[in-house]
């Protein structure tokens, strides 16, 4: 298969002509900028399926992995999620086709990658086949990287355990959450599907709505304002920060926080809470301090295969985290499968009539009911006796 890639003036559109090239190390960040038909330059081992569903929806003609999809350290989801949507992958390239400029074209014969005349990078095509063939072989050493996410677990129990079991740590906010509902939104698993379910649910019990980064866009795009933002603000927009929710800015243990320094440029004066693991955690913990009723989680990691598909050790807080909310805490579809609208119009009406009709035959039981409806009665025929005389002509 030849596929051509030119920097200076491209050749015209055809079977064999793939571009123009999009290049960065942080697949989150390049899915923003991909527009259908550009070819993705990834940097990134064991994709995982948030990654590839948000390759998938850019619609990109293939995609350059640097690295290998599957390392064989567990069976992650992203690479079969890329080819069974018909994106060609080829992997473990190199990091020299990190060095191809944006809106070069390039040419592929088997696994090389051309550039003009010259073999940039060389690598795998992989197929249904192959990636089959890798996960399979990755079960295997599923056992293994099972015993590390324990012991990543155990370490951070050490280390976070005043956060974790007694709150040690977690700042004041001017949200108020006390007693009330809070939806975190987090821009992972399905969570445009979710937020279209619980509509309803949102429209009705008015939750505290909180973003995790880019989960703050998916609640302004789904019709929304958030009432807090929080996280390391690499993936949310200026439009969301700006939007007069509450920013809680994600910090390291020792305080740096690489997303203070932009937030505080939109002239807003966040809050910040250091603390390892991930953004979600700390964003569950703080609503579990502060005295939430209910926690209902939207695209958030609730299985062991998630926390292994999102590739990092960090996922290890999450688990733990989920133990230290416990039973406040509600995935998205649970609450979309149990919650239903108290009463539908239709139902509403019926109920109407319902309630009419025993007022009728409660009045009619009474002896004024029967004479009240028989002035009605009466009056009743002295008005159809003149309708028809009017219209007899008499």
């Amino acid at each position: 298969m030849r596929l051509t890639l030119r920097k200076s003036t491209p050749p015209p559109p055809g079977p064999d002509t793939l571009g123009p090239v999009k290049v960065d190390t942080r697949t989150k960040a390049l899915t923003k900028r991909l527009q259908p038909g550009d070819v993705a330059v990834i940097d990134h081992v064991d994709i995982d399926r948030v990654a590839a569903d948000a390759l998938v929806a850019a619609r990109p003609a293939a995609v350059l992995n640097a690295a290998r999809s599957v390392s064989g350290r567990y069976p992650n989801l992203g690479p079969e999620i890329l080819v069974e949507a018909g994106i060609v992958l080829v992997d473990d390239l190199g990091p020299g086709i990190m060095a191809v400029p944006d809106g070069s074209v390039l040419r592929l014969e088997g696994g090389a990658v051309l550039l003009g005349d010259d073999v940039v990078a060389e690598g795998v095509v992989q197929t249904p086949a192959t990636v089959a063939r890798s996960l399979e072989e990755a079960r295997a050493n599923l056992s293994v990287e099972i015993e590390s996410f324990a012991e990543n677990t155990m370490d951070y129990l050490r280390r976070e355990r005043d956060l974790l079991l007694d709150g040690v740590g977690v700042p004041d906010i001017s949200t108020p959450i006390e007693g009330k509902q809070v939806l975190i939104v987090v821009r992972g698993y399905h969570y445009r599907e979710d937020l279209a379910t619980l509509r309803p649910y949102i429209t009705e019990y008015r939750p505290v709505l909180i973003g995790v980064d880019g989960g703050a866009d998916a609640i302004i795009d789904a019709g929304w304002k958030p009432d807090m933002i929080v996280g390391d603000m690499d993936s949310v927009s200026d439009r969301a920060l700006s939007s007069g929710a509450e920013i809680v800015v994600h910090a390291y243990r020792d305080g740096k926080a690489p997303g203070l320094e932009r937030v505080r440029e939109l002239g807003v004066d966040p809050v910040v809470f250091p603390a390892t693991g991930t953004s979600e955690d700390i964003a569950m913990l703080l609503a579990d301090d502060k005295g939430a009723e209910v926690i209902v989680a939207v695209g958030t990691h609730a299985t062991l295969v998630e926390f292994l598909d999102k590739g990092r050790a960090g996922m290890a807080s999450t688990f733990l985290t989920r133990l230290r909310v416990g039973g406040k805490l509600v995935d998205a579809k649970g609450v979309s499968r149990l919650y239903r609208q108290r009463i539908s119009n239709l139902q509403l009406a019926l109920l109407s009539l319902a309630g009419l009709f025993a007022v009728v035959m409660a009045l009619w039981s009474t002896s004024a009911g029967q004479t009240f409806f028989g002035l009605v009665g009466a009056r009743v025929d002295d008005f159809t006796s003149w309708v028809g005389a009017l219209f007899s002509g008499g």
